[in-house]
């Protein structure tokens, strides 16, 4: 059996900590699940989605959630005053959209406008979520935080955004450090790369990170699924596609851009089963199976995130299983990542 196959009643074999967590933007609810597998209770949740706001529900079952705009939360709690299961809070998660300065994105062509990714949420211009966070940090005042982010905001004109929300952080009163982790070394089977901004109100030395875990491949990862027919056919690469074509001549772990005569799909990856995936993206159709010409079925995508196997994805419709796993674990932090650096925060500034 694959060494991330695991369900959710697992859970109940947690030993708890004793700290508690509120996060924000918590889409489909991979944060959770990380701080939950490290023994954190996880007080409640904020998103704007209903379709991952339903996906958190039904398999967290909070006791608080807020279907809104980060900015309104704020507003609620300036406002009626922060609610009392809040006073005395551990750590504040929180992932602000960031597309916006994803180097596969436009970066600052988008900076300052207004952006809609779903039906039904709401449009935010998404440099200022990073600071609604602050906002609601500020007010709440937990003894700790967790912000995640792209490695792009350490790159180019976004640097100067980053060290603002240093900056804030420090004037807020916390001491702030900013890490650069692979989710590969949290045993995670996907390659992708995430700053996390996290900061302490009480006086600690500097977290210290040793993420080591084996690196674990695509094959080594799914190897014992079964895969049903019906997930494979609606996996499958159409006969007439454009990116069939595309596929047959790009070499196994390479951008099917190699194979494209001006360079396009250099976001889609042909991946190679032995090597961790490519980083698994929300858009349909940008990580395809390296043996068999099809994209990844939805309990391989929960594997390739680090989700377990039985998590649901309440969706009706077995047709739009892929495409919805594929949404969650895109739009997600690795349960795995999370697990591995709230650890180090319990273990060297929150344990008592």
């Amino acid at each position: 059996m694959s060494s991330l196959s695991w369900k959710l009643e697992d859970l109940s074999k947690i030993t708890p900590n004793g700290c508690n967590v509120f996060t924000t933007f918590a889409c489909g609810g991979g944060s959770t699940m990380g701080y939950k597998l490290a023994g954190y209770e996880v007080l409640g949740a904020n998103d704007i989605d209903p379709e991952m706001a339903q996906v958190y529900q039904t398999n967290h079952k909070p006791k608080h959630f807020y279907l809104k705009p980060i900015g309104e939360l704020v507003e609620q709690f300036r406002r009626d005053g922060v609610p009392d299961y809040l006073s005395g809070l551990d750590l504040l998660d929180g992932s602000p959209p960031c597309s916006s300065f994803s180097t596969a994105g436009t970066r600052e062509k988008d900076w300052t406008k207004k952006k809609r990714f779903r039906e039904g949420q709401a449009s935010q211009i998404l440099n200022d979520l990073f600071f609604d966070y602050l906002n609601l940090l500020e007010i709440l005042q937990p003894r700790t935080f967790v912000a995640e982010n792209v490695t792009g905001m350490f790159k180019g004109k976004a640097k100067g955004y980053a060290k603002e929300v240093v900056n804030r952080a420090k004037a807020i009163g916390y001491k702030v450090q900013v890490f650069q982790i692979n989710a590969t070394a949290c045993g995670v089977p996907q390659i992708r790369e995430r700053l996390f901004f996290v900061g302490t109100k009480e006086a600690k030395a500097d977290l210290v990170l040793e993420l080591k875990r084996k690196v674990i491949t695509q094959r080594e990862a799914c190897s014992d699924l079964t895969l049903e027919p019906d997930d494979l056919a609606h996996a499958k690469i159409k006969d007439t596609s454009p990116i069939m074509a595309l596929w047959e001549r790009t070499k196994m772990g390479d951008s099917l851009a190699t194979a494209h005569p001006r360079g396009s799909y250099f976001n889609t990856t042909k991946n190679n089963p032995n090597k961790p995936a490519k980083t698994v993206t929300a858009t349909a159709g940008t990580s395809l199976h390296g043996v068999e010409p099809r994209g990844f079925t939805w309990k391989e995508l929960l594997r390739l995130g680090s989700f377990p196997d039985d998590y649901n994805l309440c969706e009706p419709r077995r047709a739009k299983w892929n495409d919805r796993a594929k949404y969650l674990v895109g739009m997600s932090v690795p349960p795995f990542m999370i697990r591995d650096l709230s650890r180090a925060i319990y273990n060297q500034w929150l344990q008592t």
